[in-house]
């Protein structure tokens, strides 16, 4: 199964002072490794957006486009109540 994991797990994976052994980034990286994860744009949008430096920015650019975005329909909206 597909996991589209969202900003604030992918935010406290991101930090600095990350804590390694967390199981929210435990658990994120075993979804990495099994191809499982799935990312839409306003995740991409959201986690982007709160970076100051464009040195960081374009960092972070780089490492997010190993995943590709999902196109949603109104459906998958719907769906998702």
């Amino acid at each position: 199964m597909k996991i589209i994991v969202d900003t604030c797990i992918w935010s406290l994976a991101l930090r600095r002072n990350a804590v390694n052994d967390s199981p929210y980034i435990v658990e994120l990286r075993t979804l990495i490794e099994e191809i499982r994860v799935q990312f839409i744009g306003s995740i991409r949008q959201e986690l982007l957006s709160g970076i100051k430096s464009k040195k960081q920015f374009n960092t972070l650019k780089l490492h997010l486009e190993a995943f590709a975005d999902i196109e949603l329909e109104a459906i998958d909206y719907e769906l998702a109540v």
